[in-house]
Formats: C-alpha cells, sequence, structure tokens
C-alpha cells in the first residue's frame, strides 16, 4: 500500500512536543543538575591554576576546558563522561515508553508516519542537549571574563565552538544508541541498563582490552621484545581497535582543538616534525585537519546507529 503525503508530516508537532517534554520532566532536572555541578568543581580547579599563567599564556580560555586539578579531571573530560550519561537517560524510553504506557497505536492513527515520530524524538533529544552544552559553554565564558579579567581571543571562540559542535555530536551517537535499544526492547528498564552498560564497556574496559587484542592480532617483533616497546604494528592496531569507542574519537577530537599544541594524535615520526617550529601553535584549520576523521568518524556513527533504530522500527508491529 503507498503511502500518501510526505512522511515528515507532524514533524514539528512531535519535535516540540518531545522538547517540552524533556524541560519539563524531573529527571532533565536531576540531569542538568548532576552536569552543572560537577562541572562547576572541575572549572574551578582549572581556574586556580589559570590564575597564575594569565599573563604568559595565550590561549587561557582554553586551559578552562583542558586544566585538571586532582582529584577532578579536566572541565573536557567531565563533559566527555556525563554527555552519554544525559543523552541516554533522554533517548533510552522514547519508543518503549509509548508502548508502556498503550499511547503508540493512538499516536499513529493519527496522520502521522512512523517517520516523523521516530526523527521528531531524535531531533528533540538532540536540540534538548545542544540547548544545555550552549547554556554551559556561556557559563564557562562568563565566569572566565569575571574571574580572570581577560576577553577571549577570536582563535580562543573559534576553537571553544568548534569543540561544542563535535561535543554535540558526540551526544548524537549516545542518543541514537540509546533510540535504538529502546526500539528493540519493549522495556524501558532493559534498554536503560545495556545501553548503560555498553557505555561503561567502551569508555572503561575497551581501551583496556584494545592493547592485549592488538598484540594478539599483531604479535610484537623480536626487536620490540627486547627492547620492551611494543612494534610499530602493534600500536597501529591498538589505535585503531580503541577508536572504535566513541569516547575515544571524542577524546582525541578535544586534544587536538582544545590544545593548538598538538601536531598529531597517536605514535609521532621524526620526519612529521621535519620543518615544524617547536612550541608554536597551529591555526584552527590545520588542527582540524587532524582530528577530521575522528569527527566524521562519530558523524557516522550517529547516522548508522539513527539508521538501524529507523530500519526496526519500520518493522515493528505497532498494533495494541
Amino acid at each position: 500500500m503507498q503511502r500518501e503525503g510526505s512522511p515528515w508530516q507532524g514533524l514539528s508537532a512531535v519535535t516540540l512536543k518531545e522538547l517540552s517534554d524533556h524541560f519539563s520532566s524531573a529527571r532533565m532536572r536531576v540531569l542538568e543538575w548532576l552536569v552543572i555541578l560537577t562541572a562547576a568543581a572541575a572549572l574551578y580547579g582549572a581556574l586556580q591554576g589559570v590564575r597564575s599563567t594569565t599573563a604568559e599564556d595565550p590561549f587561557v580560555f582554553l586551559r578552562l576546558f583542558t586544566d585538571a586539578q586532582a582529584p577532578l579531571p579536566s572541565f573536557a573530560a567531565i563533559l566527555g563522561f556525563l554527555i552519554p550519561l544525559v543523552a541516554i537517560g533522554l533517548g533510552f524510553d522514547a519508543i518503549n515508553g509509548e508502548y508502556s504506557r498503550r499511547t503508540m497505536s493512538r499516536i499513529l492513527s493519527q496522520p502521522l508516519y512512523r517517520d516523523a515520530l521516530l526523527l521528531g524524538k531524535f531531533l528533540a533529544g538532540l536540540a534538548t542537549l545542544a540547548i544545555c552544552l550552549i547554556c554551559l559553554w556561556l557559563l564557562v565564558i562568563g565566569l572566565g571574563l569575571i574571574l580572570l579579567g581577560v576577553p577571549p581571543s577570536g582563535e580562543e571562540i573559534g576553537r571553544s565552538l568548534v569543540f561544542l559542535v563535535v561535543a554535540l555530536v558526540y551526544a548524537g551517537v549516545w542518543l541514537a544508541v540509546a533510540i535504538l535499544f529502546s526500539t528493540i526492547f519493549r522495556s524501558a528498564a532493559t534498554s536503560a541498563l545495556v545501553a548503560l552498560g555498553l557505555w561503561l564497556f567502551l569508555a572503561l574496559l575497551w581501551p583496556m582490552l584494545a592493547p592485549a587484542l592488538a598484540q594478539v592480532i599483531a604479535p610484537p617483533d623480536m626487536m620490540s621484545l627486547l627492547s620492551g616497546q611494543p612494534s610499530l604494528h602493534t600500536l597501529e592496531w591498538q589505535q585503531a581497535l580503541q577508536r572504535i569507542s566513541p569516547t575515544q574519537l571524542f577524546g582525541e577530537s578535544v586534544i587536538a582543538i582544545l590544545s593548538p599544541m598538538t601536531r598529531a594524535i597517536g605514535p609521532v615520526f621524526l620526519d612529521q616534525l621535519e620543518g615544524a617550529v617547536l612550541g608554536s601553535p597551529l591555526p584552527l584549520g590545520q588542527s582540524l585537519a587532524i582530528v577530521w576523521p575522528q569527527v566524521v568518524g562519530l558523524v557516522a556513527g550517529c547516522i548508522l546507529l539513527f539508521a538501524a533504530a529507523y530500519v526496526v522500527f519500520q518493522r515493528q508491529e505497532v498494533r495494541a
């Protein structure tokens, strides 16, 4: 049976309704305060170290994102840990929640296709994450202006905006993961546990398993064993395996974007440093060229995961 009209009819209504539900829910309030309080603690620690080098450092505002003060990690590292938590919290019951409330068949009985319903829920979650990240970014810039008394340069604003975009793409990956599991599992508790388990595995366990798997796939040669250092082939496999994790891709992107002195991600060879002026910062365009594969990988992961959720949802029986 051929469908009539546009498959995106009602997309704006679904997006606005879901956006309103996100910002009025108690769950979102808890997640917001968790992120704000944790990020504020990391920012306070970074400010303590930045104040002593305000006059010498040309990128003092970027250090607000990257400096760490024990025992807390840096602001960017905390976002890398908390963004998946917020994204999963927004999307783990996006589809199965409608089944549990017995509203799915009633929603789809309206002049509304599944395409618009699924995309509207994804766009609403992404818009919620974007608003939260922009507010957090403005708070960091505002606190930096008040407490440091130094205005950020155009280069610093540009790099921090690029960081904001990459963080949003990273959030989109985990939101797509949560919606995919919400589509596969009818229980909201099951989808939440599976999504959180995958996040913990990729963020904590996979970086420890990847080196061991790399040594199995590409065993070190005799020279490497004698020197006690891994071979180049093993390091290449280790790096490739670690980049399966979105957390690794996000971390590498943050390093190059927020640290202008970074010239390469991974092993550095002498021929890569030929003609380079050590200690001089790279322009933003060259920093983006270094991490362009990582950013494209995050975008591709987001698209593929949402496409998988779309295919699963289109094949499901939704009648009560």
